[in-house]
């Protein structure tokens, strides 16, 4: 069944393309300033046919794919026009992964901002369910911050000021989802593999085949089946079904966890007590004195420690257990962007 929803029933709001990522000009009303209205192009995605997209991606040769997701995979490819793109294949009418496209297509074409991952088009040509992105150079946030997989091994190349920059443009996606969107979009399965990462490592969210219309508030959405990814999920979700945007806030703070550590959300593998990410580290992130000790080895020598305390502080409070105790996504942004402006001010000057 489409999910259709109507112009009336939408708000936009999205920054303008010629300012800098880092700073936006203020928006009257909004909670954090940082993204002003726009009006959302005519022109809409674009409709293919299975035989150009056969054509961009060399037949869908295994030369071209570049990921396996859950519900297919993902090919380069280049369009008649020159433009690369990313071709991801969904399933056929009736199988797994066929709602997912749906959902992806009704929400991307009325979403904009330049935090999201752009649908450039579709097709639904012969039974075929294929989705058109741009394409990110740099791919997944998961495959550089753990390079081996992330189990003991592999040292990440990604620095300080480059994790701070994607913390804080990872969180206006999530912010805009939750606070320019009007009713609100939960993403519900936001992480380091769903944030993916342009040729200059600037971030953007993807995949939104789990995603929900819901409330801001407790009392949102009562799921009876519990979607996501372990080590993810936030607590009330887990035991209730219940889901709101407050369930993407502690889904956010276990991702900045990670870029503050360098260790996956769950990993049996690691001594007794150090498995489970967010019960290892928030006790040690709650004593300023104890922060360095769960800080990623690779970072070593590339942070203030009066930096990282304060991103510390931010992690501790959105993976609250109580959902009305995390900060709104907005509070999130604010707090990140006198971070990383100071970063980057630091470099240029």
């Amino acid at each position: 069944m489409w999910l259709f929803f109507p112009k009336a029933a939408f708000f936009y709001c999205s920054e303008s393309p010629k300012e800098e990522r880092e700073e936006a000009a203020p928006l009257s009303g909004s909670r954090s300033g940082e993204e002003a209205p726009v009006v959302v192009s005519e022109r809409g995605v674009q409709v293919f046919t299975y035989k150009e997209l056969h054509s961009a991606t060399a037949g869908f040769g295994k030369g071209n794919v570049v990921s396996h997701g859950s519900s297919g995979a993902v090919y380069r490819g280049v369009l008649a026009d020159g433009r690369e793109v990313a071709v991801k294949i969904m399933g056929r009418p009736g199988m797994p992964g066929e709602e997912e496209f749906k959902l992806e297509v009704e929400l991307l074409t009325h979403l904009r901002s330049p935090y999201l991952l752009m649908l450039i088009g579709h097709c639904s040509d012969g039974g075929h369910r294929i989705l058109v992105y741009e394409l990110m150079a740099n791919g997944g946030l998961q495959e550089h911050l753990y390079p081996r997989g992330g189990y003991c091994g592999g040292t990440s190349k990604l620095d300080w000021q480059t994790r701070l920059r994607i913390a804080l443009e990872a969180a206006k996606g999530l912010e805009y989802l939750h606070e320019h969107v009007t009713p609100p979009v939960i993403h519900r399965d936001f992480k380091t593999k769903n944030i993916l990462l342009d040729q200059k490592f600037h971030a953007k969210v993807s995949y939104f085949g789990l995603a929900k219309l819901g409330s801001e508030i407790a009392g949102g959405h009562v799921s009876k089946r519990v979607l996501g990814t372990q080590g993810y999920v936030a607590p009330e979700y887990a035991l209730t079904g219940n889901l709101t945007t407050k369930s993407d806030v502690y889904i956010y703070g276990v991702v900045l966890l990670e870029l503050l550590t360098g260790r996956v959300p769950v990993d049996m593998t690691r001594p007794p007590g150090e498995g489970v990410l967010v019960s290892w580290a928030l006790p040690l992130i709650s004593d300023r004195e104890k922060i360095v000790q769960i800080m990623d080895p690779a970072l070593e020598g590339q942070y203030s420690v009066k930096d990282a305390v304060q991103v510390a502080a931010i992690a501790a409070m959105c993976v609250q257990a109580e959902a009305d105790y995390r900060p709104l996504m907005a509070d999130v942004v604010h707090s990140l962007l006198p971070l990383v402006r100071k970063r980057s001010s630091a470099k240029h000057f």
